[in-house]
């Protein structure tokens, strides 16, 4: 047939093929260029895939477009290969700024959203919000300085400890520890309703150099009575905490008998309290009463109770 006659897009869809391989190679630059291009598209989805993905095209982009000014010759080549390189950069740059606009500014706050909020799967959109009525601001304790004062500080903050370890303790008597990754007021912030106001009924003193993140009562709670999700966040995290130190309390409270007494005991309080008459009767059987200082630890027992820790006995 007569070729000279057909239309001309023709040829556009069916070019004549090769009369041969030819024995001529590219160069280097076009085999790297290729293999980093071949490298780029093994990336992944979402935004550090994409990131993964625009960092390899660049560089071959690049080498293609040496190859076609260096070694082609080519205007046509090395110009789409310059501006198929612009464009994974600026794609890059975009990428770049997503990443830091909806990511954890600070390295304590996102070490804590990996530490805790992560694993509850809390979204880095709500970890935001929540940092964000905290004023993203993180406060240091010195070792040795008190936090809160029985009978004296107030209660208008809930804290949580980054780091550090802090002393709690009831007119000079050791109750417990408050290690990083727990709050420190737990137990007063559920005391309290939220129209209501109270003081320390215990001493916070730091252990050693701690650094804590607080959030204003009234700020806090205009938040979680906004946000449904937020409120259960901070029920679960503040129920859970309370939990851990009822266990640590468990292995200090004893009878007179000096029976190991379980915290979860609906009528511990009733069985710890003192007796209206301020001693116990004498024993029916003869036997000789309790030592002084069997006593004395009873009322130790009872002023634990009736420290922060016996709010969590109506917690539980």
């Amino acid at each position: 047939p007569d070729l000279s006659r057909r239309p001309a897009y023709f040829s556009l869809l069916f070019p004549p093929l090769c009369g041969g391989w030819s024995n001529r190679t590219e160069g280097a630059i076009y085999h790297l260029g290729s293999t980093i291009l071949f490298l780029g598209y093994m990336g992944g989805s979402g935004a550090y895939g994409c990131l993964f993905i625009f960092g390899f095209l660049s560089p071959a982009f690049l080498c293609l477009a040496l190859w076609g000014r260096l070694t082609l010759c080519g205007a046509d080549v090395f110009t789409w290969n310059l501006l198929l390189l612009l464009a994974c950069l600026l794609q890059i740059y975009h990428l770049l700024y997503r990443l830091h606009r909806e990511g954890v500014r600070g390295e304590e706050l996102a070490a804590l959203y990996q530490a805790v909020y992560l694993p509850l799967g809390v979204p880095v959109h709500v970890f935001k919000e929540i940092s964000h009525a905290f004023g993203d601001r993180v406060v240091e304790l010195r070792a040795g300085e008190t936090y809160a004062v029985e009978g004296k500080t107030p209660i208008d903050q809930l804290s949580f400890l980054l780091s550090g370890r802090i002393n709690v303790s009831l007119e000079g008597q050791f109750l417990h520890y408050i290690h990083r990754h727990q709050f420190l007021d737990s137990p007063e912030w559920e005391s309290l309703r939220p129209n209501e106001e109270g003081k320390f009924q215990v001493t916070l003193t730091a252990e050693e150099d701690s650094r804590f993140v607080s959030w204003r009562r009234r700020r806090l709670y205009m938040l979680i009575s906004k946000q449904r999700y937020v409120a259960r966040l901070f029920s679960v995290m503040l129920g859970y905490d309370i939990a851990e130190k009822l266990y640590n309390l468990n292995n200090k409270l004893y009878i007179k008998s000096g029976v190991l007494l379980d915290i979860r005991l609906p009528s511990l309080y009733h069985v710890l309290a003192p007796s209206s008459q301020g001693t116990s009767p004498a024993p029916s059987d003869g036997t000789s009463p309790a030592p002084p200082d069997s006593r004395n630890s009873r009322g130790n027992t009872t002023a634990l109770i009736n420290s922060e820790e016996f709010f969590f006995l109506g917690f539980c």
